[in-house]
């Protein structure tokens, strides 16, 4: 898989920042094939920082409904990514 297509947005939520504060962790929105390796390759490439530790999950879509027809959005993968001691990103400091 192309390193490029790995990581494919940050996420900024409420509980996002909490553990970017207490934990040093950052959140992403990484391709569903992608393996814990390769995301950790990928934010070393990107963002020029190194990573002690990866989580993944799968996020299961919503069944959605429009009257009377029913939906479903994709499924998609999360994953949360520890940074070494004195390391941030400053992509997520952007209202600081």
């Amino acid at each position: 898989m192309n390193i490029h297509e790995v990581i494919r947005a940050p996420i900024v939520t409420e509980k996002s920042d909490q553990d970017r504060d207490a934990h040093n962790a950052f959140t992403f929105e990484v391709d569903r094939r992608a393996s814990k390796d390769e995301i950790k390759a990928a934010v070393k490439k990107f963002f020029d920082v190194d990573a002690v530790d990866v989580r993944t999950s799968i996020v299961r879509g919503k069944t959605k409904r429009v009257g009377r027809s029913i939906g479903q959005r994709p499924n998609w993968k999360k994953a949360i990514v520890v940074l070494k001691e004195g390391q941030k990103i400053d992509l997520f400091d952007l209202g600081a």
